[in-house]
């Protein structure tokens, strides 16, 4: 018996670092009451991911153009014993869940063992109290039995007797390593860069790009003089490293978000519009279904 729970454990960890692999330190393994050498190992690698999620994206030593994210809204619905009656179709997605498994079952058989008792406390809060609503984070545990901690609004619905639990979550959708990893020694793999700290210039551009998509792109020259760097440099830099113009970059994103926030959102797509820059409505419909095929009132919203 002990060796097959062994063997469980050893499974959870080749799949994180199956996960971590692939990009995605979102993720946690859960905790046993063990005490040996395989949970040694397992504090390790839930202590390797953190690090990662808070060092390695922060100091662009993945490049950014090849990682995309989703953020995700998981909503479930319980009855008053406590058991899912409905979810959207993100829940699956999330935890790996088959329809079968998470129909009809206690909200409980998806949450860890650390979150038991704090779901047992909110239980209690909920029958007490026909207005309940409150927020704290849960961790949520997945088919494959990692853990995926999310701050959950948690609230009884009006004129139903139903309860209501949302998050927001990052999925990673698709990160491709190969191109990705630039650093110091991998400098003439990059033709074009007289040195590492060019490569490390242009990707703060990206990122500076990326946190002002609601507000106008700066001209060339402003970037430069931004950065402490030439206009032409900057751009052929750009071009060279994420192989798209600076403009054509900022532009598809600022699309991309405006995707994001029409999906996930119930914000106006008319005030969507203004957010991201565009002086009409049906100037950003036009570009918007140019670059996705479809019109921005096409789209589902959750």
């Amino acid at each position: 018996m002990q060796q097959e729970i062994n063997q469980q454990r050893i499974q959870s960890m080749h799949k994180m670092l199956l996960e971590m692999g692939s990009g995605n330190f979102t993720n946690r393994i859960e905790r046993t009451e063990q005490d040996d050498e395989l949970e040694a190992l397992v504090v390790l690698v839930n202590m390797v991911a953190e690090e990662m999620k808070g060092s390695v994206f922060h100091w662009g030593f993945i490049n950014p153009h090849h990682t995309y994210t989703n953020l995700v809204q998981t909503t479930v619905i319980l009855d008053t014993d406590f058991i899912i009656r409905s979810y959207n179709s993100a829940v699956p997605k999330v935890l790996g869940f088959t329809d079968e498994m998470l129909y009809n079952t206690a909200f409980s058989s998806i949450l860890s063992k650390e979150s038991l008792p704090i779901w047992d406390s909110i239980k209690e809060s909920i029958i007490h109290d026909v207005n309940y609503n409150g927020t704290l984070q849960l961790i949520y545990i997945t088919q494959e039995q990692l853990l995926v901690p999310c701050y959950c609004t948690i609230s009884r619905l009006m004129h139903s007797t139903n309860i209501l639990i949302s998050s927001v979550t990052t999925v990673i959708d698709e990160t491709i390593v190969a191109k990705a990893l630039v650093s110091p020694e991998d400098i003439n793999l990059l033709g074009g860069f007289s040195s590492y700290s060019d490569v490390q210039l242009i990707q703060h551009v990206y990122d500076y790009i990326l946190n002002h998509l609601d507000s106008p792109l700066p001209s060339l020259k402003e970037l430069s003089q931004i950065f402490g760097t030439n206009d032409n440099k900057l751009k052929q830099g750009f071009k060279l490293l994420f192989k798209t113009s600076i403009y054509q970059f900022y532009a598809t994103e600022r699309l991309k978000r405006a995707h994001l926030l029409i999906q996930q959102t119930t914000i106006p797509l008319k005030r969507i519009a203004t957010i991201m820059g565009f002086n009409t409505y049906p100037n950003f419909s036009r570009t918007f279904k140019k670059h996705f095929d479809y019109a921005p009132n096409a789209i589902e919203r959750r």
